[in-house]
């Protein structure tokens, strides 16, 4: 879906008008730029761009709500212009203009978040890191990759195994559609991050332009005892503390063997403890992945089986032995068709339901969040019933999507069909329900997607007093508020943005 060489992000939904004609939803008062401005940023950064299209492109990423938008013919916000920097020097270059002139700026790869994180709300420069792409260097014995954060996904996995006979174990459902800056600044995970960890623990070091357009160099070695861990600093800052160049960031071998296995459950409860336990025996297998009743057979047709879907990958002797382990744990569960694991590997990064759906008139979305084992069967009946409560819904359901030694990812997802002149207020009341169940029992606001602008009005409440200390970092690394002003629920220094 991306040209490895010039990548660029694919829209979720045609916009239902001319690009001249786009409006921006979101009320946040745009930043003006002047000739003289716009005249420096030429001579900073090769490519500046201000076409109706692709300012309409730039204005949205894959935010259920704003593919709704669309069909109005409107984006969340439209930048003023967008600089496309084919190095980390042109990103300075930018910054530093920025950073002078008081201008808002926004970055973005891919554009596949689904919060609206690189929605550039206050207009300003939108900065398209997808011309910096590519490979820099792969250390084959220290299993270290050196790459650039425009680089897309599927041509980084298929280099990777094709020329090195490696892997980065990163499978987001968005591979064909995300970069590596895109998973490092939204904290991202893939769907094997039990076996290869989160992007998080993958990461060794970052390259990072400031606010000011300073450029730092984190991280490097393969455990430090020098202060704090910057690159924890950077990664899932979602733009808001620096702008993400490039990564070093840890291999594994191309893996030998693959098992596939599939059991059903009476009870999410008890698909959920046979999770634990696989995981408290140290076995990591790539993929556990167990739907609740309702997806499982909406989408496998297993009738009224809670479905746990289990693939590892790896040294055959290692996965013969957490397979073993699997058997095991899963042995009061009834044993289904190793196909049903096939189904869902050809399946798995296919997105066109989502606007079909939109197209039919419905307001659909997902909400992941992370919780302590002890935590989930509760998280997951009181988030599904509080979801259920809300006039209008139709259906809520979830799957455990990632697992952990300590805790596990829901997943749920939900839909309704309201009203045209309510599908705003219906989609922020099924948000508003579902998190507050979730943090009520617990639980983290998010786990992989990120905040962005949809979940910024529940951070300080999810983080209490830690929240200030995020103001202060945000305060002293930019202390103008240029970077990706409006998100993580952090002050704008811009104005006031009416959402919701």
């Amino acid at each position: 879906m991306t040209d490895p060489a010039t990548g660029t992000p694919v829209p979720p939904i045609a916009i239902e008008a001319e690009p001249a004609a786009v409006t921006s939803r979101v009320s946040a008062a745009p930043v003006d730029l002047d000739d003289s401005f716009v005249a420096r940023l030429r001579s900073a950064c090769g490519e500046v761009l201000d076409g109706d299209a692709e300012l309409a492109e730039a204005g949205r990423d894959w935010w259920p709500l704003a593919i709704v938008w669309a069909l109005d013919g409107q984006v969340p916000h439209r930048p003023g212009v967008i600089a496309r920097p084919r190095s980390t020097e042109e990103v300075a270059g930018v910054l530093a203009a920025c950073h002078e002139a008081r201008v808002p700026v926004t970055a973005a790869g891919g554009r596949s978040g689904v919060c609206g994180a690189s929605v550039p709300l206050h207009g300003g420069v939108a900065l398209d890191l997808t011309a910096m792409d590519g490979i820099v260097s792969v250390d084959s014995e220290s299993l270290l990759l050196d790459v650039r954060a425009g680089t897309f996904g599927t041509w980084l996995e298929s280099t990777l195994r094709a020329e090195h006979g490696l892997t980065l174990g990163h499978w987001p459902q968005s591979i064909d559609l995300s970069t590596v800056g895109g998973w490092l600044a939204c904290r991202g995970a893939g769907q094997l991050s039990t076996r290869y960890g989160k992007i998080e623990d993958m990461v060794v070091g970052l390259d990072v332009v400031l606010a000011d357009g300073r450029t730092v160099h984190t991280g490097g070695a393969p455990r430090a005892a020098v202060g704090p861990d910057l690159n924890q600093l950077f990664v899932g800052s979602e733009g808001t503390l620096g702008v993400i160049t490039g990564a070093r960031l840890r291999l594994h071998p191309a893996p030998a063997a693959e098992r596939r296995a599939a059991f059903g459950f009476e009870s999410f409860a008890a698909g959920l403890d046979a999770c634990r336990r696989i995981l408290r025996r140290g076995a990591t297998p790539a993929v556990l992945r167990l739907y609740d009743s309702t997806e499982a057979d909406g989408n496998f047709k297993t009738g009224a089986r809670h479905l746990l879907l289990v693939l590892d990958e790896g040294d055959e002797r290692i996965v013969d032995a957490a397979m073993a382990v699997v058997d095991d744990e899963c042995a009061g569960a009834e044993r289904l068709d190793d196909a049903l694991v096939e189904r869902w590997t050809e399946h798995r990064n296919d997105v066109s339901a989502l606007e079909k759906a939109v197209r039919h008139g419905y307001v659909v979305d997902t909400m992941e969040i992370a919780a302590p084992w002890a935590r989930c069967p509760a998280i997951y009946e009181r988030t599904v019933a509080a979801i259920q409560g809300v006039e209008g819904a139709l259906i809520a359901s979830a799957h455990l999507s990632h697992s952990y030694p300590d805790g596990a990812c829901l997943y749920f997802t939900f839909a309704g069909q309201p009203p045209t002149d309510g599908r705003d207020a219906f989609y922020v009341a099924a948000w508003d329900a579902g998190t507050r169940a979730v943090l009520a029992e617990g639980g983290a606001l998010s786990h992989h997607h990120g905040v962005g602008l949809n979940r910024a009005r529940f951070v300080r409440e999810a983080l209490g007093d830690a929240f200030d200390v995020l103001v202060s970092l945000k305060a002293a690394l930019d202390p103008h508020g240029i970077l990706n002003p409006g998100k993580l629920g952090l002050p704008d220094p811009f104005g006031e943005v009416a959402w919701p």
